[in-house]
């Protein structure tokens, strides 16, 4: 009898603990997605199921032959993966090709190309449309070139008209662009710029966006290997303007010899040899704070993008003037931050970022009695059960929530 009672006494304690750890509620998981995925030479059941541990849910690598494509459709499948579909035989029979594939559970959509110029848009968003005769409920991928491609390979003068171009010609589900923005000693001018202009772009077309996050080598001007400070200002930066899915550039290491584009990316999650990196943790625990956000980024509306510092801000930006009622006071001592402004059902978000990737910075928050604070796991607890000054981390973000104001 004592020991039921002792028992009886601590599962109350249990439930009562967990009744009082609210949860973001999930409306749909943010997609992740690794490019230059699992190679054709690997495709078992425990590489997918090592992708799925670093928490990828869409793989995407070239493969050699709609068989090929099967193989890892079938395997990926047993894990919980999708694959976009890329193969010759998209390209030589389309129709064909979308017939054998649009009902497989793996099927994520189908990969077209990868920033294409602007004379070839018509002809991909003809070959869309091919596929699309036959599958229309799974997406076509296009990613576009950055704002920092010149003239020559955007095959136009202005940025934007290539972007809106590519909305025009192309049936897509969503808008993807690359841009790896985080150097060594600083950020590129223009990638807040870039996000602007798709963010923009995609509310004129109501079309979402997919944004980019480098976890490889690039070149001699950006870290190596990747940090966890580089991957979340990337990450919470492209979720800040909206972003509905993240992409990991590269996953498996892409050397002269398996990339399509004869680049040599090395350092990435697994490296040539097969063997887990130091990046392969990072990003692990990068996917975990993706899903675990999810509640408060996927299907949200941004309200509002700012950006605040003692010195200038980003070309084409906006600089921050004011704050929701909830938050009544946000400093930063100067230091370059973000603040966007999402709404997403009966909820409101505040997310902050700090823009240094190379060191934390101070914050004061205070709100009102409606402000809470979103913990990386989703979590929330009232913003009063922290002290006012904070340290943010390096490239990180702190997230508050509070009611929808009534329209």
């Amino acid at each position: 009898m004592r020991n039921s009672l002792v028992l009886t006494l601590l599962l109350s304690l249990l439930i009562g603990t967990s009744k009082a750890q609210e949860k973001i509620a999930f409306k749909g998981e943010i997609p992740i997605l690794a490019w230059y995925s699992i190679p054709e030479n690997q495709i078992t059941l425990e590489r997918f199921q090592e992708l799925k541990d670093a928490g990828i849910t869409y793989s995407f690598s070239g493969y050699s032959s709609a068989d090929a494509v099967q193989k890892a459709l079938d395997i990926a499948a047993k894990v919980g993966v999708k694959i976009v579909v890329s193969c010759p035989e998209l390209r030589t029979d389309p129709e064909k090709t979308a017939k054998r594939f649009v009902n497989h559970p793996a099927t994520a959509g189908y990969h077209l190309q990868d920033e294409p110029p602007f004379g070839q848009l018509k002809g991909l968003g003809e070959w869309a449309r091919k596929i699309q005769t036959i599958d229309k409920k799974h997406f076509c991928y296009v990613n576009l070139f950055p704002n920092h491609a010149d003239s020559t390979q955007l095959g136009t003068k202005l940025y934007i008209d290539y972007i809106k171009e590519y909305t025009k010609q192309i049936p897509l589900q969503f808008i993807s662009f690359d841009y790896y923005p985080i150097l060594k000693e600083r950020i590129s001018k223009t990638w807040y710029q870039n996000l602007e202009q798709i963010a923009e772009e995609g509310k004129a077309s109501k079309l979402p966006f997919w944004a980019f996050a480098l976890t490889t080598n690039y070149d001699e001007d950006h870290l190596t290997p990747q940090s966890l400070a580089a991957m979340r200002l990337q990450v919470y930066s492209d979720l800040a303007y909206g972003a509905q899915g993240i992409q990991y550039f590269t996953y498996w290491s892409a050397t002269s010899t398996n990339a399509p584009s004869g680049e040599d990316q090395r350092g990435a999650p697994i490296t040539a040899a097969g063997k887990r990196s130091v990046v392969y943790d990072r990003v692990k625990l990068m996917s975990q704070e993706i899903k675990a956000l999810s509640g408060v980024f996927m299907g949200a509306k941004v309200l509002s993008v700012r950006h605040s510092s003692k010195g200038m801000i980003p070309l084409g930006t906006i600089r921050l003037t004011a704050l929701p009622k909830a938050i009544r006071v946000l400093e930063s001592n100067g230091e370059p931050i973000l603040v966007s402004v999402l709404e997403n059902g009966s909820n409101s978000f505040a997310i902050i970022v700090n823009k240094n990737h190379l060191a934390s910075i101070n914050l004061t928050v205070a709100g009102d009695e409606t402000l809470k604070k979103v913990l990386k796991d989703g979590t929330v607890v009232p913003a009063s059960s922290y002290e006012n000054a904070l340290e943010l981390d390096a490239g990180d973000a702190a997230i508050y929530m509070f009611p929808t104001e009534k329209k």
